[in-house]
């Protein structure tokens, strides 16, 4: 029986490239999108021309009760969830004492209550078939700090927290959990950075070079299929940040 994926954040980014590699090996992927409604169109449609199939849901992750919507889609449609990929998140670049309240909630709620509030909406239909697979999207920032990145690499390192706890509370049931940590990866979220710092970010990298999405999406198909990967902090950074 075909496996049954939710990708949050799918329609573009990380996120596209991991609904495109998961819809290739015949999941049936529900790719949840909030505010790139077109881009979800167009990535439905190109899916199309190859006779691959998606379905494309609109939800604020960030928000219980649009989370609930869609995974009572989900059941209805497929009977099954069998790989939870929380992937939706934002960026935020300030210096520490200039962070609002505003601010601070804000990406507390899309970075990582999301995952929270996701995870356990989706975790009694794993429970009950005892399985399933659970893959968060934190950053080399999560494991390492970032400057003027206070707010974001603390949700991340909480990406990480709740995945190494979930994955020891989940595991007796055969649910795995692990959290990929990127480092600069070619993606939308990246373009505020000049070319210039970008070469000194290629310049840092052992590799000499930046990531392309479908490295993430290549550790996700891995994490698919494996049986025995739980609770791990997997960073794909061409070396960057080595300690």
């Amino acid at each position: 029986m075909e496996k049954v994926a939710i990708v949050t954040g799918g329609s573009r980014g990380i996120g596209k490239a991991i609904v495109e590699a998961l819809a290739r090996k015949n999941i049936k992927v529900i790719a949840n999108y909030n505010r790139s409604e077109e881009k979800a169109k167009i990535l439905k449609e190109e899916l199309e021309k190859e006779n691959i199939f998606i379905d494309i849901f609109k939800a604020d992750v960030s928000k219980r009760e649009e989370v609930k919507v869609m995974v009572d889609y989900t059941i209805e449609k497929y009977g099954k969830i069998d790989i939870l990929i929380n992937n939706a998140g934002i960026d935020q670049e300030k210096m520490f004492q200039d962070i609002t309240d505003e601010d601070w909630d804000n990406i507390v709620k899309v970075n990582l209550y999301s995952v929270f509030c996701t995870t356990q909406e989706v975790i009694p239909y794993m429970l009950k078939q005892k399985s399933g697979c659970i893959i968060n999207m934190s950053s080399i920032y999560g494991t390492n700090g970032g400057s003027c990145a206070v707010a974001y690499s603390a949700t991340k390192a909480g990406v990480d927290g709740m995945t190494k706890s979930l994955a020891k509370e989940l595991g007796p049931s055969h649910i795995r959990v692990n959290s990929i940590a990127p480092g600069y990866i070619d993606t939308d979220m990246n373009e505020k950075y000049s070319k210039e710092e970008i070469e000194q970010i290629k310049e840092e990298t052992p590799l000499e070079k930046i990531g392309k999405p479908v490295d993430i999406a290549k550790c996700i198909e891995w994490l698919v299929e494996d049986n025995f990967t739980t609770g791990q902090v997997i960073s794909i950074n061409g070396g960057w940040g080595i300690t």
